[in-house]
């Protein structure tokens, strides 16, 4: 799977070398932010908060029409969600704080609207989990007793995972672009009950990303 990603990679960057003096094909690069936590209907949510990560890749913008005003344009772009979690036990003395980070390949496939240096994007996404991170502190009375740094086994959870993207942004004449997108997941990421002792049985990810972009002028 990771060489069918990299190769999706690949062919994004070749069709965009090849295609260099064709009218209304670009490649670009964009990275940035993440703000990202779970949803759906699961147990304990309020023991759930929003988590940083980042995310970087590339895109391929191809004009549909000759004025710029509707384009498709694919993504591959490694990022990073997940969520914090605390939790507190024996009375509330010893608490359980951590920080999980799932590491994703995104490949969503816009059609973006140009108004002006105003745009506007939505279209489905596929996304690919890597692996899962989790770093946790138990304290005993404010006193940190452990901590811990280790990769969750990913035999209970859909490695596969499709989703939608919406979001909206300014475009310069040069192309750098400023975007602030929405990702949401409409599938679980725990395949069944034992994943997390059942908890995150009905949990799925969404993301707010905010990107900074530059579209490689094609002359």
């Amino acid at each position: 799977m990771k060489k069918s990603l990299l190769a999706v990679a690949a062919l994004l960057a070749t069709v965009a070398v090849t295609e260099s003096k064709a009218q209304g094909v670009r490649l670009g690069l964009k990275g940035g932010a993440n703000l990202s936590n779970l949803s759906g209907s699961f147990d304990n949510k309020d023991g759930y908060d929003n988590k940083v990560g980042f995310h970087g890749g590339l895109m391929l913008n191809v004009g549909l029409i000759d004025d710029g005003f509707l384009s498709l344009q694919p993504e591959v772009l490694y990022s990073q969600k997940g969520y914090k979690y605390n939790s507190s036990y024996a009375f509330g003395t010893a608490k359980n704080e951590g920080d999980v980070t799932y590491n994703y390949i995104d490949v969503p496939v816009l059609l973006k609207v140009k108004a002006g240096n105003l745009f506007f994007e939505a279209g489905p996404q596929y996304s690919y989990l890597l692996k899962v991170k989790d770093e946790s502190t138990r304290t005993l009375g404010g006193t940190v007793v452990n901590r811990t740094e280790s990769e969750r086994s990913l035999d209970n959870v859909n490695r596969n995972e499709f989703g939608y993207v919406a979001g909206l942004g300014f475009q310069s004449e040069m192309g750098l672009m400023l975007g602030l997108r929405y990702n949401g997941a409409i599938t679980d990421f725990a395949k069944n009950k034992t994943y997390n002792n059942g908890e995150l049985a009905n949990a799925r990810n969404q993301v707010f990303q905010l990107s900074l972009g530059y579209l490689i002028p094609n002359n």
